[in-house]
């Protein structure tokens, strides 16, 4: 039922620094590990002032949850020590974070977390400690295959997996990285650290934005970024003005709600201009897209990125988290990396991931992925729409 830890030698030889988020899954992780015999510690991230958080349920990293991390260590007996990478967090992830919200993106934190903060900034740090390993509590899996190299799966609950935030993490890291719940179920989760006699078992998962107190992230792009909230115009497709906005981030593509503009006929947001400070809106059928180009790609399946492609690869994409992968075609272009969605998507945003499976579904393992860059659509895809229109959503 279990990830083997896959590691060579005998547990109570080896060390394995477990991440502890204060969280049910990354306790059940260092308690199940320490009772099989690992040489086990436990590091918990100090990631942002967490004084406005401290109590505020959904929190991470923040107050409470290191409270709870040092309780569970002690419970299950492994030292545990708090570092304050408050410095890199806000560099690598809260200032992007607002960055790309002012460019009208609509970024995803956990991501660069994932790929910065966790798997780059720790991971070091627990091989200074002599750890053989860096366990987590993500909900994803990862495989050796038979030339020595691990592949990244995803998880046997397809509820919780996890996999569309891990997309960045290199081949190195996964050599390094260990996911003991890929096999596992959330209630599995929750069963095993009752078993263990953990306060946290029962308690609620944490939200995606962790460092956001009030739960409105346009409160820190206001103070970091002030320029991302100057008003601006809401425009159809056509260009023409009608209403105005209070700043572009309080939008995003696909949303069609809190626009603020009667109509007889439903609006979604189509596109944001930054640079013109203008919400782009339109039909529902404005929003599908089919080609995607994207940025800073990263390539985990076998062999190279630029052998795979080559002539195209058939892959299933994902372009949202909560989304299940569609068929595409992963082309290089233009010196860079293009996705053709067979079937098309909707609300396809800038600064979102898409990622790459070999399977729509069950244990796909995970190809790799990059940034949405930007979205085109072609004029036989969205019908009724005239060329023209389709021109404006390309912008």
């Amino acid at each position: 039922m279990l990830n083997s830890l896959d590691l060579e030698g005998r547990p109570q030889d080896t060390r394995v620094v477990v991440a502890m988020s204060g969280g049910v899954d990354s306790s059940a992780t260092a308690a199940l590990l320490k009772s099989e015999g690992y040489d086990v510690v436990g590091i918990t991230l100090q990631l942002y002032d967490h004084g406005a958080a401290t109590h505020r349920k959904g929190a991470c990293c923040a107050g409470q949850d290191i409270h709870d991390a040092r309780n569970v260590a002690e419970r299950i007996g492994i030292p545990h020590y708090v570092l304050d990478y408050e410095n890199r967090f806000r560099a690598a992830v809260i200032d992007n974070f607002a960055d790309s919200y002012a460019l009208g993106e609509t970024p995803v934190p956990c991501i660069e977390c994932n790929r910065s903060i966790k798997f780059g900034d720790l991971l070091a740090t627990a091989r200074e400690l002599g750890a053989a390993a860096l366990a987590t509590g993500h909900y994803v899996a990862s495989r050796r295959m038979r030339e020595g190299s691990r592949a990244l799966l995803c998880a046997a609950d397809a509820d919780r997996d996890q996999s569309y935030f891990l997309f960045a993490t290199t081949r190195e890291q996964l050599d390094f990285l260990r996911f003991p719940l890929g096999d596992m179920t959330k209630l599995q989760t929750r069963e095993l650290a009752r078993r263990f006699g953990l306060d946290v078992a029962d308690k609620q998962d944490s939200q995606d934005i962790c460092f956001v107190p009030t739960g409105r992230y346009t409160d820190i792009i206001s103070r970091l970024r002030p320029n991302a909230i100057e008003p601006g115009d809401i425009v159809d497709l056509d260009g023409r003005v009608i209403g105005a906005h209070q700043g572009i981030v309080h939008f995003t593509v696909g949303q069609r709600r809190g626009i603020g503009i009667a109509s007889s006929a439903a609006l979604y947001v189509v596109r944001l201009d930054a640079a013109g400070r203008r919400v782009v809106v339109g039909p529902r059928e404005a929003l599908r897209m089919d080609r995607i180009v994207l940025r800073d790609v990263n390539w985990i399946g076998e062999g190279t990125l630029d052998h795979a492609v080559r002539g195209g690869l058939e892959v299933f994409v994902r372009v949202r988290s909560a989304r299940p992968p569609q068929p595409a075609w992963l082309r290089a272009s233009d010196g860079g990396y293009e996705v053709e969605l067979v079937a098309g998507e909707e609300g396809v945003s800038p600064g979102q991931a898409c990622v790459f499976y070999d399977a729509p579904s069950g244990r796909a393992r995970v190809l790799g992925g990059g940034f949405i860059q930007r979205a085109t659509a072609k004029a036989a895809t969205v019908k009724g729409v005239t060329r023209p229109l389709v021109e404006a959503i390309r912008g």
